[in-house]
């Protein structure tokens, strides 16, 4: 019998490589690690990530495509800004999008949809129930279960292009939901809210569930950016990038 020959590990691939890059970068952005407006330096990304500048130029330029990343001329490229205006077209878009979406779920969607709703909002029942601390403190795991439910409403909805829009404008707003989040005293109350809403789209109430949607979308804007006072909204988008910047010192102290 022939002896067996080891099995190597094959090199990663280009593509491997960007899909890393793409993905570290894009927990970073979220996570506040890299603060808004900050410079992404390609050869320091490279040498910190130890990657090479071609997957790091590619990452940055489908981070740029997901609205999470800017281009800067021929200048290279910096973590996208926030501000009211920029909430505001998030928050107009998803509304767009996942409106129609909803809409067609409850036009097509089976008995898998519905349990695929019912499983989505315990998951999220069972984390609030953990008490505020934890809820705070784990936005990151929260968000995790709060997209799956959103998901789970349109999963139905029979357009892969809905899905990924949904999937990538979700995201973005992700740095506005921090914020949000700091301001509930009571987790039960987003509870409320999503169940009325699953509540609506199981009974198929077309009109008055995608009515409850586009409120339940635009409360994160009223809520991060209250409209009544600019100073207030000032602190808040001060707030939002100091946090950012904070949580960045904090990583590069751990480093």
């Amino acid at each position: 019998m022939a002896a067996l020959v080891p099995l190597t590990e094959s090199p990663p691939t280009a593509e491997t490589l960007t899909e890393r890059v793409t993905a570290i970068l894009q927990r970073d952005i979220l996570s506040g690690t890299l603060a808004p407006d900050s410079k992404l330096r390609i050869q320091a990304l490279a040498a910190r990530l130890d990657i090479g500048t071609t997957p790091i130029r590619e990452g940055l330029s489908r981070l740029a495509s997901q609205g999470l990343v800017q281009a800067i001329g021929q200048r290279g490229f910096r973590v996208a800004s926030v501000s009211r205006a920029d909430l505001e077209d998030i928050t107009r878009t998803r509304t767009l999008i996942e409106v129609e979406a909803l809409r067609l779920s409850m036009a097509r969607g089976d008995d898998l949809w519905e349990a695929g709703i019912v499983a989505s909002l315990h998951r999220m029942r069972k984390f609030t129930a953990r008490g505020t601390g934890r809820f705070r403190e784990g936005v990151a795991d929260f968000d995790a279960v709060h997209k799956a439910f959103h998901t789970a409403l349109i999963a139905a909805c029979g357009s892969q292009r809905l899905l990924d829009l949904h999937s990538a404008l979700y995201d973005q707003a992700y740095r506005y939901r921090r914020v949000m989040m700091t301001r509930f005293e009571r987790p039960g109350q987003l509870d409320d809210e999503h169940q009325i809403l699953a509540d609506l789209t199981l009974a198929r109430d077309s009109t008055r569930a995608t009515a409850k949607l586009a409120d339940h979308l635009a409360s994160t804007l009223a809520i991060v950016y209250p409209p009544t006072n600019k100073a207030k909204e000032e602190r808040t988008h001060a707030h939002v990038v100091q946090g950012d910047r904070r949580r960045r010192a904090v990583g590069r102290a751990r480093h």
